[in-house]
């Protein structure tokens, strides 16, 4: 993953980047109301780290939050389970194929960026587009249904600054 640049935020922006993050946090975003904001542009994504820790993207003009960002504070919507045997395909990469989704959160639509958590502790693994609806996901028994983007163990997850 290649850096292009790095900026730190102006408190305005930075405002109304964490007003933009209340719909997935909902009130809990306020613990960022005093943080420092730094973006760095890569190859790939903007990298929002939040006084210092590497917390959201900005992928598609949505933010969301990376899988280390998940990890920090757990977003309670668009969350998607995946059963124990796709969770060594989704820590290397692999798109989620709709067999080995569990639960899926039925607020989630298409193009939405989700957080794929494992089903026993609930630990963020990757973060991915949905490619149907989160209805569909937890109905459907063939197909692909999310398209990974990031993942434990990836470049953006080794990105420091």
């Amino acid at each position: 993953m290649k850096i292009k640049s790095r900026v730190s935020l102006r408190k305005n922006d930075k405002n109304k980047m964490v007003e933009s993050l209340r719909d997935i946090y909902g009130d809990e975003v306020s613990v960022f109301s005093n943080s420092k904001f730094e973006v760095i542009t890569t190859d790939e994504f903007k990298v929002i780290f939040a006084d210092g820790k590497q917390m959201f993207i900005e992928y598609d003009g949505q933010l969301f939050p990376t899988v280390r960002g998940a990890l920090e504070l757990l977003p309670p919507k668009r969350l998607v389970t995946v059963d124990m045997g796709a969770v060594k395909f989704v820590v290397n990469g692999a798109d989620v194929m709709s067999p080995g989704i569990t639960a899926a959160d039925s607020s989630i639509q298409k193009d939405d960026l989700v957080v794929i958590v494992e089903e026993t502790h609930k630990k963020p693994l990757a973060i991915g587009r949905a490619l149907m609806s989160g209805d569909e996901m937890a109905a459907s028994d063939s197909g692909k249904a999310i398209k990974s983007l990031s993942y434990v163990g990836d470049a953006l997850w080794g990105l420091e600054i």
